[in-house]
């Protein structure tokens, strides 16, 4: 085959650092902004970009050549000093991990507006109890003691 073809499109979860609520609701959509204009610097296509106080979802669409962990590094750390230096919350971090998970052409939409709608989602269902079903709706093996 003369070319490549692929449809790779990810849904990534991670949380502020000790999951403190450190996104601050008058600055979350500059967050999520400058989170899409540092996708596009790696390359990458986002498609959607949400997130409440404590974490954020991110719906992009990968290359074939790229690698997850580089991306997600290199996201956290610009916006972990982006925040830092330019909005002046010197205590924020993420935390070290992150959730990764692969999305199918059918369930594409859907997880749009799912991501669209964080703020309503978490009114009724907290971050702890949403982590763990994506968990294991995607059969990922996890322990309990070890998430947070």
């Amino acid at each position: 085959m003369p070319s490549t073809h692929a449809w790779i499109h990810l849904h990534v979860v991670f949380s502020t650092k000790g999951r403190l609520p450190l996104i601050g609701h008058e600055w979350r959509g500059r967050l999520h902004s400058f989170l899409g204009e540092a996708l596009r610097r790696s390359g990458v296509l986002p498609l959607a970009i949400g997130g409440v106080e404590d974490h954020v979802h991110l719906l992009f669409a990968l290359r074939p050549n790229q690698r997850i962990a580089d991306i997600v590094r290199d996201i956290k750390a610009h916006s972990s000093h982006w925040i830092r230096e330019t909005l002046g919350v010197s205590s924020f971090g993420w935390q070290d991990g992150y959730g990764v998970f692969t999305v199918s052409p059918e369930h594409d939409q859907v997880l749009r507006k799912y991501i669209e709608d964080q703020e309503a989602h978490h009114r009724q269902r907290p971050y702890q109890a949403e982590y763990v079903a994506l968990l294991k709706q995607h059969a990922i093996g996890h322990d309990s003691n070890r998430l947070w």
